[in-house]
């Protein structure tokens, strides 16, 4: 299996997809599944009901209500944003003094 380019604090746009157009930073990669999760992008409601369980004295209810909840996109719907350039980019990889090193494809710099 290919390796990701992509990793945790990353900054990324997102390339197609309902949210299109949009950059934030990896918060989560899940390599195994090609999928990733960028801060403030495919969030969905969820809703959640209060806590009743007050077994211990002291302890407090747990508030309900509409959370918004970050969801996981494909790793093919993400770009990575150059650092130095700051386009959204695809990755290549060289060598540099033993080192294996992230370039963008644009501009060449390093990552």
């Amino acid at each position: 299996m290919a390796t990701v380019g992509i990793k945790k604090n990353d900054e990324v746009q997102v390339i197609s997809g309902k949210d299109r157009g949009k950059r934030g930073r990896v918060v989560n990669v899940l390599p195994s599944e090609r999928r990733v999760m960028v801060e403030g992008v495919a969030r969905a409601t969820k809703h959640t009901r209060t806590g009743s369980k007050r077994a211990r004295k002291g302890q407090t209810l747990q508030q309900g209500g509409i959370i918004l909840q970050e969801l996981f996109i494909d790793i093919s719907n993400v770009a990575l944003v150059c650092k130095s350039c700051g386009k959204a980019t695809r990755i290549g990889h060289q060598v540099e003094d033993g080192v294996k090193v992230r370039v963008c494809r644009r501009c060449g710099a390093e990552q």
